[in-house]
């Protein structure tokens, strides 16, 4: 399933969703894979310190991990390596209890919904389909759409163009501290999920102004969150 790249007119609100351990429970898969291409590489990285990097795109992740004086030209192949092995994982990826009744409840109430993901478009056209709620997702940012990943604000921006909404109309649903960095700096409201391993202190200062177990939490508690209704038109 391929998403409309626009969304045209007035749209009320959209509600912009992570989707990597947001709706998809894929985050220590991701550490996995990214700790066996470093592995192959020759640095030895712990997956303690990879998990703690998950969530951004992966030019800001080997900054992070390698150090900015990081020997460039290598970073493509490592990409390629994690992406090679992260492939391995597709046939088997599942979403998050309550994920994919979450997004259609945010659809029914009239959001728009928004994949924002930081993952290359044929992984994320992977998690879609896993998620099988292609009917009601307007709109899909991925990394080939901005020139810099989380945590800075392009990708947000980006998924604020495709939805046709301004960033007081919008709520960002996110599940690391790169997620409310990136939301603030674009001047979106943001939520988090416990569901990427950290912790509800670490999120609040990230920015997220309420903290949820999980997507079954926040669908269990949606009447009183700030998905409740989208900013009226008027």
């Amino acid at each position: 399933m391929t998403a409309p790249e626009t969304v045209g007119g007035d749209a009320g609100g959209a509600v912009l969703f992570d989707v990597d351990g947001t709706l998809m429970d894929t985050v220590y898969l991701h550490t996995v894979a990214w700790w066996e291409a470093l592995r192959q590489k020759g640095a030895h990285v712990t997956t303690a310190r990879i998990h703690r990097c998950i969530g951004m795109g992966s030019d800001h992740l080997l900054d992070a991990l390698l150090g900015e004086d990081r020997d460039r030209d290598g970073g493509e192949a490592l990409s390629a390596a994690h992406d090679t092995l992260y492939a391995q994982y597709w046939s088997r990826l599942a979403p998050l209890p309550g994920a994919p009744d979450l997004l259609r409840a945010c659809a029914a109430r009239g959001w728009r919904v928004v994949l924002a993901s930081s993952a290359k478009e044929e992984e994320a056209q992977v998690m879609i389909r896993a998620l099988d709620v292609g009917d009601v997702i307007d709109a899909v940012t991925t990394a080939s759409d901005v020139s810099s990943s989380k945590p800075a604000p392009d990708l947000v921006q980006q998924a604020l163009e495709k939805a046709g909404v301004a960033a007081g109309r919008a709520v960002f649903v996110g599940d690391a501290a790169w997620d409310g960095k990136a939301a603030r700096k674009a001047g979106v409201r943001c939520v988090g999920l416990l569901t990427g391993g950290w912790t509800r202190e670490e999120l609040g200062g990230a920015g997220m102004e309420a903290v949820y177990d999980s997507p079954q939490e926040l669908l269990d508690r949606l009447d009183h969150s700030a998905l409740a209704a989208p900013p009226s038109r008027g």
